[in-house]
C-alpha cells in the first residue's frame, strides 16, 4: 500500500510534467473514458449509437434513387 508522502510525490512529478493547464483536461479525459467503460461493461448504448441504428432500418425498406447523367457536358478528348 502507498503511504501519503508517496502519492504526494507522484502528484508533484505530474504536475511538473504537465503543467497546471493540461491537469483538468487530462483529468476530463480521464472522467469520460471511465464514464464510457462503465457503460460498456453495464451493457448501455450511446445515445448517437441508438438513433444511428433507427436511421438505418428507416432507410432499408426505402428504394435507391436513381439520378439521369447528363453527357452533353462531356468533353473527353
Amino acid at each position: 500500500m502507498m503511504g501519503t508522502g508517496e502519492i504526494l510525490v507522484i502528484l508533484v512529478v505530474i504536475l511538473i510534467l504537465f503543467g497546471g493547464k493540461k491537469l483538468p483536461e487530462f483529468a476530463q479525459s480521464l472522467g469520460k473514458g471511465i464514464r464510457e467503460f462503465k457503460k460498456a461493461c453495464n451493457g448501455e448504448e450511446d445515445v448517437s449509437t441508438v438513433h444511428h441504428s433507427a436511421a438505418e432500418k428507416t432507410d432499408s425498406n426505402s428504394q435507391p434513387v436513381h439520378l439521369p447523367v447528363d453527357s452533353s457536358n462531356d468533353h473527353r478528348s
